[in-house]
């Protein structure tokens, strides 16, 4: 399976959350990076998060984020 560009920024748009608080969402703004736009269109589309430009997570997005998130502190630990 290879990382294309579209996984790696919905991978980033799912860093963005805050696991500590689920009741927490994220808004991607219409003047934001397009790549970050179409991304948080995809998780929508995916039912990742409530709202195609950002929301909050569902249930499989949380899974998902905390997978994601956890791929990356692995990969960043010394």
């Amino acid at each position: 399976m290879a990382l294309t560009v579209n996984l790696i920024e919905e991978i980033k748009i799912l860093t963005y959350f805050n696991l500590a608080s689920i009741q927490e969402g994220i808004k991607v703004h219409g003047s934001a990076n397009p790549d970050a736009v179409l991304a948080a269109k995809r998780l929508f589309d995916k039912g990742l998060i409530s709202q195609d430009d950002g929301g909050y997570l569902t249930d499989l997005g949380i899974e998902a984020a905390e997978h994601a998130q956890a791929v990356i502190r692995i990969l960043n630990a010394n």
